[in-house]
């Protein structure tokens, strides 16, 4: 076992090419592996995903454990069956120490092949109903190699493995969950335009550990998904931001009142319709005008369901047909619809709570809400947002268009089209959307300058209170500019 594990240390740093200094821990290469690293423990280890381990598992896999001996993969995958997947009812948990991960290319004749990974871990044992129980911490060594096109482990050391008692819990998002009665948390993490990072902590149901894929209802964050389902019908000339909707659809409420011919999408999307925010709320459950459109700002569910409406009386399609064609398959967003589906998400959907502690029913909607209700998972609504910032769906005047003040909610914040924005100073904006209902507290941000980007799901009606020092964490100075003028 010493002289293998000596060999295999001696080809891995001196055979396999040469080991450059430690990439810059905002370089594309460190955050496409630190994606890996967490797709690879939080779906393969955490969740049990045996056939993501075995695709994403070299061949001639080499794991060395201080512990446990050398593992072929044959060894590796059986030991994971039984040791990390068999008692479904006490399960060990993964979760990596942020601050310790460190990335070293690999290059032969000066080509990227590989790139060795280096960190430390901690390991909890989950029980049904009770909280994660620290198990443990150890230091790892992953090295990474590019097999058509895709990154798989090749070689793996596990060592230095501490004694539970002098463990010391390092994951403050648990920790401010607990404080706060979080039951639910998904946390999406963007960095230089590309995903960095899938964090999903808690439970479906009050029972089920909550998988990374788990699938929320987002609530209003539904309306910046349908407001680039329009744009892009715009970049591709097929819809117009200022013609008016009344050549496509009029409410029968407001049919009579001439003011439905001033309605367009630009005032929809920036909310300027003069619509409440739902007609249900009013005593006679009608729709009608409280100003004119576009003399104000005035947050509408409504509008965003007129424009819905429109949109599919002139296209003969659903807005769920629509956004699949101009948004989900474009940016792989293949767990993210406006309608229920109980066998392809029946199994994976969180539950909602009030602060009372009392679930709420799910929500299984048959047909879109161009305003709320959108199930979608970190991960999917995390492509959403880099879709956006780079453009990927809206031409170069669109896109310009989506990122203009079009109306002023209060000082340094504005709507622009499907997006709150932010003024951070210096020509800097933040794009950002929330979204509020029983059950439901999530919130997005954009930093279109930098490439940073934040997703924040949580399931009870206080989710809210979490928010502030995520923000502050995650996004740094700008995120405390948006506290602060979201404070004042």
């Amino acid at each position: 076992m010493t002289k293998k594990f000596s060999i295999s240390i001696f080809i891995l740093f001196l055979f396999t090419g040469i080991v450059h200094a430690q990439t810059d821990k905002n370089s594309p290469l460190f955050l496409e592996l630190k994606k890996q690293d967490s797709l690879f423990f939080e779906r393969g280890f955490n969740n049990c995903d045996i056939a993501y381990l075995e695709k994403t598992v070299d061949e001639n896999l080499n794991f060395y454990h201080d512990n446990g001996g050398f593992q072929d993969k044959k060894l590796f995958m059986e030991r994971t069956k039984q040791n990390i997947c068999g008692n479904p009812n006490k399960k060990p948990i993964r979760k990596v120490i942020e601050n310790s991960l460190e990335v070293f290319p690999l290059y032969s004749n000066g080509e990227l092949y590989g790139a060795i990974q280096t960190g430390e871990h901690q390991f909890f044992i989950r029980e049904k109903n009770k909280e994660d129980v620290l198990g443990g911490q150890a230091k790892f060594t992953s090295v990474w190699t590019k097999k058509d096109g895709n990154w798989v482990m090749s070689d793996v050391l596990s060592y230095d493995h501490k004694d539970p008692a002098k463990a010391k819990l390092t994951d403050n998002l648990q920790q401010l969950m607990q404080d706060n009665n979080i039951p639910t948390l998904g946390l999406g993490v963007i960095e230089d335009g590309k995903l960095k990072e899938i964090k999903v902590y808690g439970t479906l149901d009050g029972k089920t550990t909550a998988p990374y894929n788990s699938l929320f209802n987002v609530a209003s964050l539904t309306k910046p998904v349908t407001a680039m389902t329009v744009l892009r019908l715009v970049s591709l000339g097929k819809w117009n931001l200022d013609e008016p909707l009344y050549k496509y659809f009029t409410d029968p409420d407001i049919a009579n009142d001439p003011r439905n011919k001033k309605l367009t999408t630009r005032l929809v999307l920036s909310h300027q319709t003069g619509f409440p925010n739902w007609r249900w709320m009013k005593n006679n459950k009608k729709l009608s005008f409280e100003f004119d459109p576009g003399t104000k700002y005035q947050y509408s569910g409504e509008g965003y369901e007129y424009l819905r409406k429109a949109v599919e009386k002139k296209f003969n399609k659903s807005l769920e047909e629509l956004a699949k064609q101009n948004v989900f398959q474009p940016l792989n967003m293949n767990d993210t619809s406006y309608i229920w589906n109980e066998k392809k998400q029946g199994g994976r959907i969180v539950t909602g709570y009030g602060t009372n502690g009392k679930p709420f029913d799910i929500v299984k909607n048959k047909t879109a809400s161009g305003a709320d209700d959108l199930m979608t998972s970190v991960e999917d609504y995390s492509k959403f947002l880099i879709g956006v910032m780079n453009s990927q769906l809206l031409s170069r005047e669109v896109y310009e268009a989506m990122k203009t003040k079009q109306v002023e909610i209060k000082k340094n914040k504005y709507f622009g089209l499907g997006f709150e924005i932010y003024d951070l100073g210096n020509n800097e904006i933040a794009l950002s959307h929330g979204g509020s209902d029983n059950g439901v507290n999530t919130i997005a941000f954009i930093l279109p300058d930098t490439k940073q980007g934040l997703v924040i799901f949580t399931n009870v009606d206080d989710g809210y209170k979490i928010y502030e020092p995520i923000i502050n964490h995650y996004l740094g100075k700008a995120g405390k500019k948006i506290v602060e003028i979201e404070t004042k």
